[in-house]
């Protein structure tokens, strides 16, 4: 699959290979952001898993990053919510490839037992 010019020039060689199935299917329908389509079509282009792709889309849904309408999927309309996650994305693997990635079950393995009591004092506000 290709990939656009400026995400050549701007990712190391390590993210290049490590691109996760969203990564794939955001810059594949980026690339193709005139078009829509349907699961099969966007898992075929980008190598993902034909059993896969319904979930990685529904994620992507969840964070309005892609949208569909029947079965057709495509890149949000939200230029400023693509940028900033692009943005988001591009400044944690760097934090990544300098520190090392986190570890879910470490944070959950060191997370109190109790909520914060600034969040019991904020749902109280609501």
């Amino acid at each position: 699959m290709s990939i656009d010019i400026d995400t050549f020039e701007e990712k190391s060689e390590t993210e290049l290979a490590d691109m996760t199935n969203g990564e794939r299917v955001l810059r594949f329908l980026a690339h193709n952001d005139d078009l829509a389509f349907k699961p099969a079509e966007i898992a075929e282009q980008v190598g993902v898993n034909k059993n896969s792709i319904g979930n990685v889309l529904r994620r992507l849904e969840d964070r309005e990053l892609v949208r569909h309408k029947g079965p057709y999927w495509a890149i949000t309309a939200d230029e400023e919510r693509l940028a900033s996650f692009s943005a988001y994305f591009r400044t944690t693997s760097a934090l990544d490839d300098r520190l090392g990635e986190e570890d879910p079950d470490e944070w959950a393995a060191h997370a109190p037992d109790e909520p914060h009591p600034n969040a019991e004092r904020d749902e109280d506000d609501e």
